[in-house]
């Protein structure tokens, strides 16, 4: 009966250690988003944690060689666990003033103050194994296969553990509700254990921990997960952190780590004032004559579609937007309720290649802040697109930038130029975005001068004077983005960096 329960707390110990590793993503991503960097920082110190937890452990059982002991460090495990998503929320709060500043310092003290928080319960795991394995043994013929049984149990409840905490926990409880049930379950499997082994005073004396766990979450308000000037909803999904965001009369749509808008509605109309606005010109790179039919890969909330309704009217437009939150949200929140729009929930680059039809304009607005996904970026990808366009299409990519640095913005068009026989800049004045517009066919920059000059649509004249000034053709030539290697994140880190930094 003990042994067996042993074998199970192994299982419960995998189960916990890559449950909390997933949660602590989810905690995270509010404040640094979830990109590939945030996920080596969270693997690699996590490993970390377990490989000291892999050692002390075969140490501690050596030392101390008795299942109440083993238990005991499961049961603060689960203790620290309960506690971790409350204190990490004050680390937390520091993110929010330092990503507004651009404060490197004082971000960087936040997420590793976070993440040296997971330290005392997946080190505490990280004991289980190894001390479950000297428990076990009893000869050493038999080393081998009790060794193998056991790191097989825990690795199946790591299986468990990540599928589990994705597909169910997240949904049903949250995150912090997700941290609250490791902690239930580890106290409550440990709690259990002490009993068997000591009896019951030691066992109530652990059971004033789960009291403590069940105070602090009872007391817990829960309210917003992150604090913001005219925040009116926010949520989670499986891909996102979402805030809808008021000021004045404008709505405005931020996910994961807020730090740029990926939507904006006024309901009387107009203009956005923001990046979205370019795209209305970018058909006239091509052509003179209105688009008949647009796909937006990147739909989030809808802008982009709103612009190119009230000024082309009523034409077919497929938007494909990954998290089908967004579109909810852009529904309920942004209006984005017009019969012309179709929306889909997908990736961009899957539609492209499976369902997607032709199109005069392809307009690419892909970003998780403030990193493009990198299969969104290639020759690979543009070569699909091209596919795609009519015989004056066009394609126009929004991509970030600061005021002196065009590196990501460089390798964009040097890669587009691949595929394109013309590709154009056009620089936003908010100084962060430069939009990317290539054509199906050659063009020349005059005529679409020539063309934009000649425009009536006062809308439309006013993205004319706001681009022509920084129009240009593109001439880089380098580097080249491939499906093979495309070191977006890396190129846009070290563009943060630079800028965090105060680099010219």
């Amino acid at each position: 009966m003990k042994r067996y329960f042993l074998m199970l707390m192994v299982f419960l110990g995998g189960v916990s250690s890559m449950g909390i590793e997933m949660a602590a993503s989810r905690l995270l991503r509010p404040f640094f988003g979830d990109s590939i960097l945030i996920w080596a920082n969270i693997i690699g110190l996590i490993l970390i944690y377990l490989t000291i937890g892999y050692y002390l452990g075969g140490r501690w059982a050596d030392r101390d060689p008795r299942p109440v002991t083993l238990y005991r460090a499961i049961a603060w495990a689960g203790f620290a666990t309960g506690l971790l998503p409350y204190i990490a929320r004050h680390f937390l709060q520091l993110a929010i003033s330092a990503l507004a500043q651009f404060d490197a310092g004082l971000g960087l003290t936040s997420f590793a103050g976070t993440l040296v928080l997971f330290f005392i319960p997946v080190t505490l795991l990280g004991c289980v194994s190894p001390f479950a394995i000297r428990l076990t043994t009893r000869d050493v013929s038999s080393s081998g296969a009790t060794a193998g049984t056991l790191y097989a149990l825990s690795t199946a409840g790591s299986i468990v553990g990540v599928f589990g905490t994705v597909f169910v926990l997240f949904a049903i409880l949250g995150t912090r509700g997700t941290f609250l049930a490791f902690s239930i379950l580890l106290l409550a499997g440990a709690i259990a254990g002490i009993l068997l082994e000591a009896g019951k005073l030691p066992a109530t004396r652990y059971s004033a921990l789960l009291l403590v766990i069940a105070i602090v979450a009872a007391l817990d308000s829960g309210g917003v997960v992150k604090a913001a000037p005219g925040l009116i909803y926010e949520t989670e999904s499986p891909y996102n952190y979402i805030q809808v965001i008021a000021e004045g009369d404008l709505r405005l749509l931020t996910v994961n780590e807020g730090q740029a808008y990926q939507s904006a509605y006024r309901a009387s109309g107009g203009l956005s004032g923001g990046i979205w606005d370019l795209f209305l010109i970018a058909p006239f790179f091509a052509s003179n004559t209105p688009p008949r039919s647009v796909l937006m890969i990147g739909l989030a909330a809808g802008t982009v579609a709103h612009e190119y309704t009230q000024v082309y009217g009523a034409i077919p437009i497929d938007g494909v937007e990954l998290d089908p939150r967004i579109i909810a949200v852009g529904r309920q929140y942004f209006a984005m309720t017009m019969p012309n729009l179709n929306a889909i929930a997908d990736d961009g680059r899957n539609f492209l290649q499976t369902r997607a039809g032709q199109y005069d304009v392809i307009a690419v607005d892909a970003y998780r802040q403030p990193y493009i996904p990198f299969h969104l970026t290639t020759v690979e990808f543009f070569t699909a697109v091209r596919e795609h366009l009519t015989p004056n299409g066009v394609v126009a990519l929004n991509a970030a930038r600061t005021a002196n640095d065009y590196r990501l913005v460089d390798a964009l068009a040097a890669t587009m130029r691949r595929v394109f026989p013309s590709v154009y800049l056009i620089d936003h004045p908010n100084n962060a975005n430069t939009l990317l517009v290539a054509t199906r066919q050659p063009t020349r920059g005059d005529d679409f001068r020539a063309i934009v000059a000649a425009l009536r649509d006062p809308m439309l004249r006013t993205v004319a004077a706001q681009s022509l000034p920084t129009v240009r053709a593109a001439t880089q030539t380098e580097p080249i983005f491939t499906d093979d290697h495309a070191p977006v994140e890396s190129l846009i880190n070290d563009i943060i960096l630079r800028y965090a930094m105060g680099a010219p």
